[in-house]
């Protein structure tokens, strides 16, 4: 799996949590546990797709040895 790829699918796993976590919130009493939990994951994914774009690979570019 490319870079790319591995981002997209980031991509795709932090807004299926923006949903769930949407869900969540329209419940007359939201799982604050689950939220927390949810919103953990969502920003844990977030910094894993900024730590990706930002490595030197993801721009075509050979890491330095």
């Amino acid at each position: 799996m490319s870079v790319q790829e591995h981002v997209e699918s980031l991509r795709n796993k932090h807004a299926h949590l923006e949903h769930l976590i949407d869900e969540e919130l329209q419940r007359p009493m939201p799982d604050q546990a689950s939220l927390a939990r949810m919103k953990r994951e969502k920003l844990r994914i977030k910094e894993e797709i900024e730590r990706l774009r930002a490595a030197p690979e993801s721009k075509g570019l050979a890491p330095a040895a």
